[in-house]
């Protein structure tokens, strides 16, 4: 042991620190949202560079597309075609959402704490047919990486934030809502896709 003091991982994670998307410095291009069953849907998506070229081009895409996309609060990169533990989030405005961290893009996340579970109703723009009843935390803490600086991020939300994020980390494990709904009884047909 060289008997330096090693600082606890969590001291050395920070929020967001006022990133936003445009410090990726690069366009997003709006790419098309795959359907269930594409098969990128349920594999697990590998970890990634978040300071490569391609990360910050996906991450500007995820961006760009949840933008045109009506009702979209979140979106995954196996949405669109990569296996890559990317996504995006923004509840900005959404009637349900009491904490907003604005539109972000967290790279290899992972929860580190999950407390306070309850039911509610999800959709998905990949499976846009149907709802389901999941039950989520809803006091949560993920840590993950910006793309663009690699800079570690710990983020503490909850409620419909802290959904929209665990539904995203789902993505990225190949995991849909349908995967977490109780049953069939807890799965109904879309009346209104935004």
């Amino acid at each position: 042991m060289s008997g330096a003091e090693s600082v606890p991982a969590a001291e050395t994670y920070a929020g967001l620190g006022g990133w936003t998307p445009e410090a990726l410095a690069v366009s997003g291009a709006v790419r098309a949202v795959l359907s269930a069953p594409h098969p990128v849907l349920s594999r697990a998506a590998g970890e990634v560079d978040p300071t490569a070229a391609e990360t910050v081009q996906l991450a500007a895409d995820l961006v760009a597309t949840m933008r045109v996309s009506p009702g979209c609060v979140g979106l995954a990169a196996p949405q669109v075609g990569v296996g890559a533990r990317v996504f995006a989030v923004d509840v900005t405005g959404h009637p349900k959402a009491v904490t907003v961290h604005g539109t972000f893009v967290l790279c290899n996340a992972r929860v580190v704490e999950a407390t306070r579970w309850r039911p509610g109703r999800e959709g998905c723009m990949s499976v846009p047919d149907l709802t389901g009843d999941v039950k989520r935390a809803s006091r949560l803490v993920v840590e993950g990486d910006l793309p663009g600086t690699g800079g570690p991020v710990r983020l503490v939300t909850d409620g419909f934030e802290a959904r929209a994020l665990q539904h995203e980390i789902d993505h990225c494990a190949g995991l849909l809502f349908l995967d977490r709904v109780a049953g069939a009884h807890a799965v109904y047909q879309r009346k209104v896709y935004l």
